[in-house]
Parts: C-alpha cells; structure tokens; sequence
C-alpha cells in the first residue's frame, strides 16, 4: 500500500500544480491522475475499490467543515430551499428522465429507480467547486446547497425501496424497522452533540496535548458519520449535523483547522477514485450509448435546474451557473445502483453502463464550468445574502486575560463584533460563562488564523501575555496575513523593539500607561497644580516614546543601550529643570 500512496501523491503534486496554472481547476488534476495510474491507464494502483471508499472520508469531513460554518439560525432560513427548490429538483429530473430509461427498453420499475437515482448530484463536486470561487454564499450558491442536502436525505427512501422492486416480502417490515432505527440514531447524535460533545472537546483540550485534539475532532466527525450511516443515511449527512451541532461551539475555529489538512487531501483522493472508476473499456466498445447518455443526463438536469432557478428568482447568469453545477450525476447514484444490481433489479451490463455515464458527467462539470467562465459576458454574480449569516469581524483578538477583555469591552460598547481567540482551555470556559464571545485555540498556527478570518479582517490585536508566542504570533501574521494592521501589547521596551523589528508599528507597553496615571495621581496628592502635573505627565511620556524608537536601532547592543539609557536620564532632568522650580503647596489642587 504504501507504493501506492507515493503513486497517487506524485500524481497530485505534479498534476494539480499544472492544472490550477492552466485555470483547469484542481478537481479536473486529480480525475486525469486518476484516469492515468487507474485500471485504463497505466494500471499502476489496481486496489479502486478501495481507494474510492477511503476517498469518501473527505467528503464527509467537506461536509463536517461547512456545518461548522452554519449556525442553526442560518440553517433554519434554508429550510425553503432545501425542501422546496431540493424537492422541486429531485422530482422534476426524476419525471424527464424516466421516460427516456422507458423509450431505452428497461421496465417501468427500473426506469423510475434510475431517474430518481439520476436526480441526484454530486455533494464533493458541487461543493468544492463553489468553495473554490467562493460561491457558496451566492443565491445560486445556496440554491445548489440546499438542493444537495435535500439529494442527502432523498437516499435512504431510494435505498428502502429497492427491496420492494425486488419483490422481497419482508421490505415493508424492515423498512419501518429502519425507519424507527433512524429516528432513534437522530434523536440520540442531537442529544449527544448539543451536550456532550463540548464537554469532550474542553476535557481534551485542557490537558494541552495537540494531538489528542486533532483525534478527537476526527473521532467526531467519523463517529458521528457512523452512527448515522448505521441508521441508513449517509455519512456525508452525519458529519454535516455534528458541525452544525458543534458551529456555536468555542472549539468551532480550532476544529475547522484540526480538520482541514485531512479534508484536503482525503477530497483529492476521492476525485482520484473518480478517475480510476471511469470503466473505458465500455466506453470503447459502445462510445455511442454512453456519451448519449451523458449528453441526455447533463442536458436534462442542466434544463431542469436552470427553469427552476429562473422561475425561484434568480437571474440567467445565476441560474445558468447553477444548472452547470448540479448537472453531473452522483456519488450516491452508485450506491443505489450497487444496491439494485445486488437486489437483481438492475443487471451487470445496465449497472456499469449509468456508473460510466455519471463518473463521464462529473469529469464534465469543471470543464463545462471552465467554458462558461471563458465565454460568459455577464456581470460578476455578487448578488446580497439576506441570510443571518455569520460576517467575517473586522477585529481578531488573539490573548483574551485581563488586557485584551479591555479592548473587547471597549469594542462591544461601540457594536463593533470581534473575534477573540484563547490558548487556555480553562480560561475560554470561564470567559464564556459570562456570556462572551470566545473561541478555544493557538494563535501561532496559520491555519486557524485562517479559519478565524484574519485574511478578511482589517485589525488584529495581540494581547498575548507570553512574550515568545507574542513575537511568533507577530511573525506569522506579518507574514501570512501583510494586509492587516496589528496593534500589540509589549512586556516591557525590549519586547516592545522585538516587536518593532517584525514590523509592528503600533504598540502599548502593558505597565506604561497606567503607572503614569498613578503619577499623576501622586503628584496631585503632593499639592502639585493639575495642570502642572498633567503637563509633566505628558512631556515625560512623550520623552519617553521618542526614546523608545530612537534606541530601537541599538537594541541588540547591550553596552550601547546602558550608554542610551544613561543619556536618557540626563535629558530628563535637564527637561524637568524648570518644574523643579514649581512650590508645593500643602493643600491638594483641585482638577
């Protein structure tokens, strides 16, 4: 196995590089490797099967990352969508596609099987692609999720079924059987996620151990997805509810960049799969059949979903968009014919026939999308989101003790929202309890910055209190992230010069200024002049901070720096000559 893992990734690092380069998108990369080391090319990697169901694992974990992205309010609003337009589809490509499987010769059971097999699209497909030009907030965007997981849930009546076409006379008993089975499994994976799964999460990130988070956001997911498989719905269907479940949770952030290098790869492994399964040898000996039937699939979804997207509103960029797509069929309808062909309800011959037919439409679906980008003329699709969506915060705080709770407090008063993150477990669950909003997590990695949203905010905050994770959280963000402003807290004028040397511009020694606010409390309860005192205050902050800059060159100098810091003290009390001269008066002068 391990030849073949190094086949497959060559094949990924040298072809999707190339492809992406060429504007050809990663998923078309990852087909043609497959297409290539597959059983119809140089049949290097022979185990398809396999790799085809360890491939699924990144849809389900694609999945699993966009739940998290929904909230349950945001999940509420689709409800129109996903069983009103979703149903409108299923039912309206079942309709026109039946009868053509009827003028094709097959029964009229079998006909209407395929066509509502045939219905559905394919979830990493879609998915991915609309992740990949940042369309999955776009009303076609929403149109096509909301379809899919309609398409999810339409599955298990379909797989409950075909033992009814097949005439077995215990399918009405195990059919409510496992209609009552996946009640249960529901009821218990909402119980378990809503409570139970946070207090794992907290448990497992209080001991501090890096890898023991990263496995426990995988037993979730995989867990999650299992259990709902074992009541018959998908897996893909399972991890998307535990990341809604766990989208308001403090781990929310954390997970998505636990999950992500997994999703990646797993996701290119399954689009591999894809291409390994495209049965050629079919396709040479009946070229004709099989690319009529793609053309007939394409066609037929393509028409259905663009009269639905007109008729739902949307405009004919839009709607043309989403008809491209969701017109390939999907990763389920192989379920469904592997279930029929079990069941002897589909033949061998008509079973690897629509299999070739739907792997051919989705290797299509990036290159139609591809023509449309290159031909089209229409405007930029930027239509608004009146969904409650969840907007990216201009502000990201990373270190939330008692200098970055200020800031936050300052910010909630003028509504402005912010995104807090917290290295300590036990901390983020005290802050929580008090309502506020913070999430669990290391600002020193990348991709968590990402999942917090730092590429899109315009301010980032960092009140770390540990010096060497402030100055590598400072790096990293000057480097990943060169667009946003970053205003730190120091330790002390040598922290503050590291920081300086990153190129952090704006920073606020954590003492500076409150001890001189004491000072001038000090000095009004000496009897000195309000004004004489707030003068004094502000001339030796001033002196202060010039001189923190002018010694910034000579930081690293330390023989240089004793020097300065001697000149320093000079200068002071030459400046302070004259108000040495000020009386102090017994009696406290009022402000």
């Amino acid at each position: 196995m391990i030849e073949y893992a190094i086949l497959l990734l060559i094949g990924a690092v040298l072809a999707v590089p190339l492809f992406s380069r060429l504007g050809l998108g990663a998923v078309l990369g990852y087909i043609c490797v497959g297409i290539v080391l597959g059983p119809w090319g140089f049949g290097t990697v022979d185990a398809v099967e396999d790799v085809f169901h360890f491939g699924e694992l990144g849809v389900v974990l694609l999945l699993f990352v966009i739940g998290l992205e929904l909230r349950v309010s945001r999940l509420l609003a689709l409800r129109k969508t996903i069983f009103g337009f979703g149903a409108a589809q299923v039912v309206a490509t079942a309709v026109v596609l039946s009868p053509l499987m009827l003028y094709a010769g097959e029964p009229v059971r079998v006909a209407v099987l395929v066509g509502f097999a045939l219905a559905l699209s394919s979830t990493a497909f879609a998915l991915q692609l609309l992740r990949e030009r940042n369309e999955l907030t776009t009303r076609h965007g929403r149109s096509a999720f909301g379809t899919l997981l309609f398409q999810d849930l339409a599955v298990v009546p379909l797989l409950a079924v075909v033992p009814v076409l097949a005439g077995v006379s215990q399918a009405s008993v195990d059919e409510a059987a496992g209609l009552l089975r996946t009640g249960v499994v529901l009821v218990v994976v909402v119980v378990v996620g809503r409570y139970l799964l946070r207090y794992l999460l907290r448990l497992v990130a209080a001991s501090g151990v890096q890898e023991a988070l990263t496995a426990a956001a995988l037993l979730i997911v995989l867990g999650t997805a299992y259990l709902v498989q074992l009541a018959g719905l998908s897996m893909a269907l399972g991890a998307f509810m535990a990341g809604v479940l766990l989208a308001d949770s403090e781990y929310r952030h954390q997970l998505e960049a636990e999950i992500e290098p997994f999703k990646g790869l797993l996701l290119g492994l399954f689009f591999i799969a894809v291409g390994m399964t495209l049965n050629l040898g079919v396709l040479a000996t009946k070229p004709g059949p099989v690319l009529v039937g793609v053309a007939l699939l394409v066609g037929c979804k393509f028409s259905v979903l663009y009269l639905l997207g007109r008729l739902s509103g949307l405009d004919t960029a839009a709607a043309r968009r989403l008809g491209l797509l969701l017109s390939q069929g999907g990763e389920f309808a192989f379920v469904v014919f592997g279930s029929a062909a079990v069941h002897g309800v589909l033949d061998q011959r008509t079973t690897d026939a629509l299999g070739l037919v739907v792997s051919l439409s989705m290797v299509l679906t990036p290159v139609l999308l591809l023509a449309d980008r290159l031909l089209s003329r229409d405007a930029p699709l930027m239509e608004p989101d009146p969904l409650p969506v969840d907007q990216t915060p201009p502000v990201v705080i990373a270190g939330f003790g008692r200098f970055g709770q200020i800031v936050a407090r300052v910010l909630r008063a003028r509504h402005i929202p912010f995104v807090a993150l917290d290295a300590s477990a036990d901390q983020v669950d005290f802050v929580r309890r008090y309502g506020n909003e913070i999430y669990y997590g290391d600002a020193r990695r990348p991709d968590l910055l990402r999942a917090a949203g730092v590429a899109k905010a315009k301010v980032f905050v960092l009140a770390v209190d540990e010096v060497a994770a402030s100055l590598q959280i400072a790096a990293l963000v000057r480097r990943e992230f060169p667009h946003i402003k970053v205003f730190a807290r120091a330790r002390n004028r040598k922290h503050a010069h590291q920081l300086m040397d990153l190129g952090v511009e704006v920073i606020r020694r954590e003492m500076f200024l409150s001890a001189l606010g004491l000072t001038y409390e000090v000095l009004i309860g000496l009897g000195v002049p309000a004004d004489a005192a707030r003068s004094t205050v502000d001339r030796f902050r001033k002196h202060d901070e010039r001189r923190l800059y002018r010694d910034w060159k000579h930081h690293t100098d330390e023989q240089k720096m004793r020097e300065l810091a001697l000149t320093g003290a000079q200068e002071l009390e030459e400046m302070f000559e004259e108000d040495r001269k000020i009386p102090i008066s017994p009696q406290r002068s009022g402000r």
